[in-house]
């Protein structure tokens, strides 16, 4: 079988229809929603792109917002621990002043405890002197003055005495 080509303008114009229907079937069914779906997604992927700009923006924001606040809590820690230190330096020079003038005091006070005990001692002691010496006194002219002589011969040197001071 042979197959004639010819030219046949109804079928050309058939043809030309159904094609031109199918173009139009396609662009209002087809195309637009492709061409639509297309865009959107150009839309949503440029959304993306610009949303992980903004959150590397952000990020990065946040980076530097951690690293300030980072410095700023160890200057505030290193304040606290040179306050810390100057408070407990400035607690152990009271406690060391307290220390010596509570020391001092208890000092001073055995030095009068001291000194009042010696006085005492002292007292004591003359005292003590003051009768062994009547006593020996008493002894020496015991033995002296057994005689009424001697007896009148001392008082006669006492008031010689007396009357010359």
């Amino acid at each position: 079988m042979e197959l004639i080509h010819q030219f046949s303008s109804g079928l050309f114009i058939i043809q030309s229809v159904i094609f031109l229907a199918l173009l139009f079937l396609l662009g209002k069914f087809a195309w637009k929603p492709i061409l639509k779906s297309i865009n959107d997604r150009e839309t949503s992927i440029v959304d993306a792109l610009n949303q992980a700009k903004l959150a590397r923006k952000e990020m990065e924001t946040l980076k530097e917002d951690n690293e300030r606040i980072i410095r700023e809590a160890k200057i505030e820690r290193d304040a606290i621990l040179k306050e810390a230190r100057e408070i407990k330096d400035r607690i152990v020079g009271e406690a060391k002043d307290a220390a010596k003038n509570e020391g001092d005091k208890i000092i001073e006070a055995a030095k009068q405890t001291i000194q009042t005990e010696k006085n005492a001692a002292m007292a004591d002691i003359k005292t003590q002197i003051g009768v062994l010496s009547v006593n020996i006194a008493e002894s020496i002219l015991k033995q002296k003055l057994d005689n009424n002589e001697a007896q009148n011969e001392l008082v006669q040197n006492y008031l010689n005495k007396s009357n010359l001071n």
